[in-house]
């Protein structure tokens, strides 16, 4: 299997990345043009599929071009719940023909490293790890925001508000943390009752992370939080190559993606904790991104441990 970005696209294809955050979609017409389109995050709450079948029909009718092919990476996709037969027949009156649907960390996956074995890291508003080894795939946490997501965007900014409350309260020491709480929330004995009832609380608490890490190099509190959350990321990326039987490599493949480890402050603490585990750890460049990485799906060998990860349905 060759990397991604060097996959030919298949003419009248329709590739999506749908996160929690926002839906990206790539159309390739018969001309070999590719039109890029955004939506809204997906519903993690609701049903999946019709929400990709409004995104088939929306840039049907933009473009008003027929697609035959849609291959799709999920936040929140389960294969055991997820029916691709439900958008094969959702996307008929536009040409679709056949559907590959798998959950976002293996499109992030395909598009970190292709067909190399080891262990990606996606952080982002959630985060959810996925380790590939000869014969096994285990995917860590990505159990979202109430079970799992640890550190994530969405931890990382839980965690600044939870410190800031126990300033306030008495119960934790003074941070600068506060300062940007203040400016959102004057009053702060109001603050849970604001965000309780936001229906875009999740990306709301998400955005503070970007104040720990601007905090990190004056303020303890900040400091502590990224620490924590290098060291989550740590833990799912040696379990996940454990789980695969990629632990005992002297130089495990590893590749870290999405916002959280673009901040400096969370990947330098993150390859620290890597190289305290494997010195000679191979941290790799993502070659290509999770769209890219959809684009593949209907490309994957017979061999690839990821098939049996993937739902297909086909006219």
């Amino acid at each position: 299997m060759t990397p991604p970005s060097s996959t030919r696209a298949t003419p009248r294809s329709l590739t999506i990345d749908a996160g929690q955050t926002g839906i990206r979609a790539l159309l390739h017409t018969e001309t070999g043009e590719s039109v890029p389109f955004e939506f809204g995050g997906i519903r993690t709450d609701s049903a999946l599929v019709p929400q990709l079948g409004a995104v088939v029909a929306r840039v049907a009718a933009s473009t008003r071009q027929r697609i035959a092919t849609v291959s799709a990476g999920i936040s929140g996709f389960s294969k055991d719940e997820t029916d691709p037969d439900e958008l094969l027949a959702l996307g008929a009156p536009h040409g679709v023909k056949e559907v590959f649907l798998a959950h976002d960390s293996v499109t992030s996956y395909l598009g970190a490293l292709g067909d190399e074995l080891g262990v990606v890291v996606a952080s982002g508003t959630g985060v959810v790890t996925l380790a590939v080894g000869a014969t096994a795939v285990a995917r860590i946490d990505g159990w979202g925001n109430l079970l799992g997501d640890a550190g994530s965007a969405y931890w990382i900014g839980r965690a600044a508000l939870d410190a800031v409350m126990r300033a306030y309260d008495g119960r934790g020491p003074a941070t600068k943390l506060s300062e940007p709480m203040l400016v959102e929330f004057p009053d702060l004995d109001m603050a849970y009752l604001d965000l309780q009832a936001d229906p875009l609380r999740v990306s709301r608490i998400a955005a503070y992370s970007r104040r720990v890490t601007e905090l990190a190099g004056t303020d303890a509190v900040a400091a502590a939080i990224c620490d924590g959350a290098a060291a989550e990321l740590v833990l799912s990326a040696a379990t996940g190559l454990r789980r695969v039987g990629q632990a005992d490599r002297g130089s495990p493949v590893i590749c870290g993606i999405g916002g959280v480890l673009r901040a400096p402050e969370i990947a330098a603490r993150f390859e620290r904790g890597l190289r305290e585990i494997w010195p000679a750890v191979d941290i790799r460049p993502a070659v290509a991104n999770a769209l890219d990485g959809a684009e593949h799906l209907p490309h994957l060998p017979a061999t690839s441990a990821l098939r049996d990860r993937i739902a297909v349905s086909q006219a």
